[in-house]
């Protein structure tokens, strides 16, 4: 975990803003995420799962028992034509019915992706559907990262890197696609809900988005970017720092700790 460059006005100390549970795609309790935050010297700390607020309550009650200042969060998924783009939303109504609708479609979609993929290998590999219900906290939604896991458990592969760069890979073909929206409904259903939306490392490996969509993603109320991100390269980056700074947003950092 590494300190990001923000945290909520009027609170000071190291922040990281960007971290996942096993509610998601992580390997840990919230709680336990947060006390390693903790250990690392981080004093704000957001718990940003994917599509998800279920481990809100967990995260909470262990940082404020541990001192520290909770910022609820969730990484919510989008698509951009051919590239996933991936939108922090902060402080937002977990109740509000749009954004919740988007989720829980999302959720539904990769609930279903998952099955078919789980069908799809299960043809020439020894692996069910119990298996990766095996690897999945409770209430949180099957995705490929459990996949992934059972089929470590199985021994067919040695990693989740090995899992996703082989056989959960887009082009294999045990791949199903899922639904995402895109990035500008994902930015307008986080403020309509009264949130702070923020593009996850937005100069990493996929490349700068492109000039006309960051300019609709402002004017749909974007706040800002995750600048301090291990993804992130130039020239890139050093165009967003230009942008940021021209229309007056925000810079985030974080570990995405899973």
């Amino acid at each position: 975990m590494s300190a990001g460059n923000a945290s909520p006005a009027g609170h000071s100390g190291p922040s990281d803003l960007h971290l996942h549970s096993d509610h998601s795609d992580g390997t840990e309790p919230p709680a336990e995420v947060m006390a390693a935050a903790h250990r690392h010297g981080i004093r704000t700390a957001a718990l940003t799962d994917h599509d998800t607020t279920a481990g809100w309550a967990e995260a909470a009650d262990a940082a404020v028992s541990l001192g520290m200042t909770f910022v609820p969060g969730m990484e919510l998924s989008a698509r951009h034509e051919w590239r996933s783009v991936h939108v922090l939303a902060y402080l937002f109504d977990p109740d509000d019915s749009g954004l919740r609708a988007l989720t829980d479609r999302i959720r539904d979609s990769r609930l279903t992706r998952a099955r078919r993929m789980a069908d799809r290998i299960g043809r020439d590999y020894d692996l069910d559907w119990a298996d990766i219900v095996d690897q999945t906290a409770s209430g949180a939604t099957v995705g490929r990262p459990h996949i992934a896991d059972a089929l470590v458990a199985r021994g067919h592969v040695r990693d989740r890197g090995e899992a996703f760069g082989g056989i959960l890979h887009p082009s294999s073909p045990y791949y199903v696609d899922l639904f995402a929206p895109d990035p500008v409904t994902a930015v307008a259903a986080v403020r309509a809900a009264g949130g702070v939306p923020v593009i996850a490392h937005p100069a990493g490996r996929g490349g700068l988005l492109p000039d006309r969509l960051l300019a609709r993603l402002i004017d749909a109320g974007l706040a800002g970017f995750e600048l301090g991100h291990r993804e992130n390269v130039e020239p890139a980056l050093g165009r967003l720092r230009s942008l940021v700074s021209a229309q007056d947003l925000i810079a985030t950092g974080s570990s995405d700790y899973h």
